[in-house]
């Protein structure tokens, strides 16, 4: 197995399992029979962003960005539709559903219409994808300053702090092989925000309750 194998296994095995992350507030919905306390947005913006590199992945033919971004959609379709079932607020999120759709649907009608075949479409829907990218990298940027003004870390997750680094990391190292700038470019602030986050871990830890120290070990 050559070097570029291994990196597109390591984007693979990352990124599926930091989308994963979210079987967690599935089971909560589950259990509870609510969808209070979780987060809506953050799973349809990262169905539209999985979907927008899924594209690329066929553009570019590019099988591991492809089989990443397929599973990274079903995942977030499932975790919409069971938001959806459980949550109380059906006429809101639906709204912002519609709207995501007629986002896609306008972004792939200028694509397909517009562009023409080639380099030139890839490279607009590569920069594309990299900017919402980017924006979704950045978007807990507040938190973390908040954070840093109370010194709870109790709303960060660890676990997805650590999946989001060694994902973020794989794919910067498998954009570099491929010398691929739109792919190492939106995930290199993944790297970063992830090490502030080990950062605030670990300058808050003696901060926080005893059995909040032993969860996170």
């Amino acid at each position: 197995m050559d070097l570029l194998q291994l990196l597109s296994w390591a984007c693979i095995v990352f990124t599926v399992g930091m989308f994963s992350t979210g079987l967690t507030d599935l089971k909560k919905m589950h259990e509870s029979k609510s969808a209070d306390n979780i987060q809506f947005l953050p799973f349809l913006t990262t169905c539209l962003n999985n979907l927008g590199w899924l594209y690329y992945g066929i553009l570019k033919r590019d099988q591991t960005i492809v089989l990443v971004n397929v599973i990274g959609a079903f995942l977030q379709i499932l975790y919409v539709a069971t938001y959806l079932h459980y949550t109380k607020q059906k006429r809101q999120v639906m709204s912002q559903t519609l709207a995501a759709g007629m986002v896609l649907t306008c972004a792939w009608f200028y694509f397909t219409t517009f562009l023409p075949p080639g380099d030139t479409r890839l490279s607009q829907l590569g920069l594309t994808c990299s900017v919402v990218t980017v924006s979704m990298y950045l978007s807990p940027l507040t938190d973390l300053v908040e954070i840093v003004r109370s010194g709870n870390v109790q709303r960060l997750s660890f676990p997805l702090t650590v999946a989001t680094f060694f994902t973020s990391t794989s794919w910067v190292l498998y954009g570099l092989q491929l010398n691929d700038h739109y792919i190492v470019v939106p995930n290199t602030p993944g790297i970063f925000t992830s090490l502030i986050r080990f950062y605030l871990f670990w300058r808050f830890a003696s901060n926080q309750s005893p059995s909040y120290k032993a969860m996170q070990i």
